[in-house]
């Protein structure tokens, strides 16, 4: 975390950061760590790179309070998950405990057309490689601090329904952001599903796949992060990188994308209701959801009765 001598309260604050994960690491077992850099970007999680002597750095990760005693053995499992079934490169898993997840470092992407070609190349592969005849996982995981609810369900929309949108809806922050009106319109959205988006098969997806959530390995290779995994539309994944900031030469992604996997035409216009699921989890999990109330009840608005 970079800080200057005038600010003095970031320093403080980075020296906490630095000391609690040195602790957990020393705790672990890894005795030999001398040092964590903390490191900015995440959106809730406090993170470090830690210095060995001799040995390759560790990228490490965990909370002033860890909510969940299985949070860092489930991202564990879905990075583990994406590369053994998916086949697509994600940072090595060095020790997963209740108090941190440590990490083989990975790199910041390049800003160059040809990263993001091979990125896309690598999720079409996971998308097409990993069919199933479920939607779901073989248990429950964690997207950010909040449960994923994973129970297995042969019919797409219903689990989506359920499970992906209608979930949100007995969160304090969700039922403070959205009014009477805005959850009968999610409703009936869930209810016109079948006729709104297209059945399309169960395969493996990442499950926040945005571009903050890829990053390259040393020799330049994309690499993804920050997995909640399940069995679930392959769109769920595209919706999050379109819908979400990314650099100008991510747009080769969607055009290699499109062409792996046969996208129709209409594939852009479902991102924005796939991407419901997305804005409800932010809503969720942090008193400021940069607009994300905002754009549930954009979208929404077709699925309001008429007056």
């Amino acid at each position: 975390m970079p800080t200057t001598s005038a600010d003095s309260g970031d320093a403080d604050s980075g020296n906490t950061v630095a000391a609690l994960l040195l602790g957990r690491l020393h705790a672990a077992g890894l005795s030999d760590v001398t040092e964590v850099e903390p490191v900015e970007g995440g959106m809730a999680a406090l993170a470090g790179v830690a210095t060995r002597p001799g040995a390759p750095t560790l990228f490490v990760k965990s909370f002033v309070d860890v909510p969940h005693d299985d949070l860092f053995a489930a991202e564990a499992e879905g990075l583990t998950a994406l590369r053994e079934l998916g086949g697509i490169t994600t940072p090595d898993v060095v020790r997963a405990t209740r108090d941190l997840l440590v990490l083989s470092t990975l790199r910041p992407r390049p800003a160059d057309p040809i990263f993001w070609e091979q990125a896309a190349r690598a999720l079409a592969q996971l998308h097409t490689s990993t069919t199933h005849d479920r939607f779901g996982w073989n248990h429950d995981n964690w997207l950010g601090r909040y449960r994923q609810e994973n129970a297995w369900n042969p019919n797409g929309h219903e689990f989506f329904a359920q499970h992906r949108l209608l979930r949100w809806l007995h969160e304090r922050r969700v039922q403070a952001a959205l009014d009477d009106a805005d959850r009968r319109a999610l409703e009936r959205f869930c209810d016109r599903l079948p006729e709104t988006l297209p059945a399309s098969p169960a395969c493996l997806t990442h499950g926040d796949c945005w571009a903050h959530n890829v990053l390259a390995t040393d020799d330049g290779q994309p690499a993804f992060i920050d997995p909640a995994v399940s069995y679930m539309w392959a769109e769920v994944d595209l919706a999050h990188m379109w819908c979400t900031p990314h650099p100008p030469e991510a747009g080769r992604f969607f055009e290699v994308y499109a062409a792996l996997t046969g996208l129709d035409t209409g594939w852009k216009q479902r991102m924005p209701l796939i991407q419901l699921r997305q804005h409800l989890a932010v809503i969720a999990q942090f008193d400021h959801d940069w607009g994300a109330a905002e754009q549930v009840r954009e979208i929404l608005k077709p699925f309001r009765p008429r007056a």
